[in-house]
C-alpha cells in the first residue's frame, strides 16, 4: 500500500505546519468555490496537492468531531482526509463521516451547486443531501455578512 500512496503523491506540492497548512486549505477551498468553514481543519500537520491529477490530502494531529450549527450535523474527521478536486467538486473523499440517525456515514463527494449557493454531499451508497452554503461560513465570513464564493 505504501508504494501506491507514494505514487499517488508523486510530484505533489507539500506544505507543513499548522499555520501554513491552514492557509493552504483555505486557499484551496476558495479556489474550488467552497465556503471556508466547510472543512474546519485547523490542527493540520501536512497538506499536499498534485495539480496534474487533482489529488489532495490533509493530515491532522488527531481525529476530531465538529458540530455544524447551521446544518444540525456532527461530522467526524480522521487523522487524514483525502480527495480528488476540481472547480466546484471534491470526489473520492476519504476520512470524513457524518452522523445520521445514530450511524456514521462516509461522505465521498462534495459539490458546489446553484451558483455556489448550496453544497451537496453524497455518501458511499449514492444518497445525498444539500445545505445552504451559508451554513458553512467561517467566523470571518459570518462577520462580513454575505458569503462570497468565487
Amino acid at each position: 500500500m505504501g508504494t501506491l500512496v507514494n505514487a499517488e503523491r508523486a510530484g505533489a506540492e507539500r506544505v507543513y505546519g499548522a499555520e501554513a497548512c491552514y492557509r493552504h486549505s483555505i486557499e484551496l477551498l476558495t479556489e474550488l468555490g467552497f465556503p471556508k468553514g466547510v472543512l474546519p481543519l485547523k490542527d493540520l500537520e501536512e497538506c499536499g496537492r498534485v495539480r496534474e491529477t487533482g489529488f489532495v490530502w490533509m493530515k491532522l494531529k488527531a481525529p476530531f468531531e465538529h458540530y455544524f450549527k447551521g446544518t444540525n450535523t456532527c461530522v467526524s474527521y480522521a487523522a487524514e482526509v483525502t480527495a480528488y478536486v476540481k472547480k466546484g467538486k471534491m470526489k473520492k473523499m476519504t476520512g470524513i463521516k457524518t452522523k445520521q440517525m445514530m450511524l456514521w456515514v462516509p461522505i465521498t463527494e462534495m459539490s458546489s451547486v446553484g451558483g455556489g449557493n448550496k453544497i451537496y454531499f453524497k455518501s458511499a451508497v449514492g444518497i445525498g443531501r444539500g445545505f445552504p452554503a451559508a451554513a458553512f461560513a467561517d467566523e470571518e465570513e459570518e462577520k462580513g455578512g454575505a458569503l462570497k464564493i468565487n
